[in-house]
């Protein structure tokens, strides 16, 4: 089963997807985490003048979903945790992964910016950085996902967000 965890950047996607590899490695030894900037330097397509622009967020989103079909034809459970913005790879997902259940993790843009932990919103705002999705690039949201998690709260623990989104995943 592939759970794809989409959101804007500091969304807690990533915070989610390790407590999600908690619970359910416990069960099943055979779940990885494909997190995007993980992902990204893994595959050295974080550098580099097209790197952030919409056509390099679209190859390397192509890059995500051709690793999970990969893992899932081996019978790896997937936790990705990406942006995600592109709707025709996340429909390409639910045809060509053989157990797939999309979570978008909601948070308001002024949280977003207020959170900012990798300090991407205040310069992007300022003018000093481009291609920032959220900020000079659009984020489109997934049209129908199997579940919404609205993290606008800061709350202190996400386990059982992530334990909900587990039990929702086994049972859909």
């Amino acid at each position: 089963m592939i759970i794809w965890l989409t959101g804007l950047s500091a969304s807690g996607k990533t915070t989610i997807g390790r407590h999600l590899y908690e619970l359910w490695t416990v069960e099943e030894q055979n779940t990885v985490i494909v997190d995007g900037d993980e992902i990204r330097d893994i595959l050295k397509s974080s550098t580099g003048n097209n790197a952030y622009t919409e056509l390099g967020r679209h190859y390397i989103a192509e890059r995500y979903c051709d690793l999970c079909v990969w893992l899932d034809r081996q019978g790896i459970n997937v936790i990705c945790c990406t942006i995600s913005s592109f709707e025709e790879l996340r429909e390409r997902n639910r045809k060509t992964l053989s157990k797939y259940f999309e979570v978008y993790v909601k948070v308001p843009m002024e949280t977003l910016y207020a959170r900012d932990q990798k300090n991407l919103y205040a310069p992007a705002l300022a003018g000093e950085v481009k291609n920032v999705v959220g900020v000079d690039m659009e984020f489109s949201p997934p049209r129908s996902p199997d579940m919404v998690v609205d993290n606008s709260q800061d709350l202190a623990d996400l386990r059982p967000v992530a334990l909900e989104i587990l039990n929702r995943a086994r049972e859909g």
